[in-house]
């Protein structure tokens, strides 16, 4: 089992910056990929990122050049930074972690609010 706590997330202008973090707990060396989901007011939950085991990352295009993904495996975290933020940035972030064989696991998220 992989337990997960986002935090990070706030109040920002648009234009600013943010980091959020994904503390992962439990058998995290069987985590196969850590994903950064969002969900704005009215719209479906979407994938942002991904950092996989190996170090591969993917963004979503409407974050790409401006997100950053990245993890210290050190400290059992994965980030998110998060530049040049615009408020079609605003929702509630998930960290999501796939391990082992078909398992998966969400955080409680953390809520980014981008004011214009």
């Amino acid at each position: 089992q992989v337990q997960l706590v986002e935090s990070g997330g706030g109040l920002v202008q648009a234009g600013g910056s943010l980091r959020l973090s994904c503390a992962a707990s439990g058998s995290i060396f069987d985590i196969k990929s850590v994903d950064w989901y969002r969900q704005g007011p009215g719209n479906q939950r979407e994938l942002v990122a991904r950092i996989t085991d190996g170090g591969g990352t993917m963004y979503a295009d409407s974050v790409k050049g401006r997100f950053t993904i990245s993890r210290d495996n050190a400290k059992n975290t994965v980030y998110l930074q998060m530049n040049s933020l615009k408020p079609m940035d605003t929702g509630l972030y998930y960290c999501y972690a796939r391990w082992g064989i078909g398992r998966y696991g969400w955080g409680q998220g953390t809520p980014v609010t981008v004011s214009s």
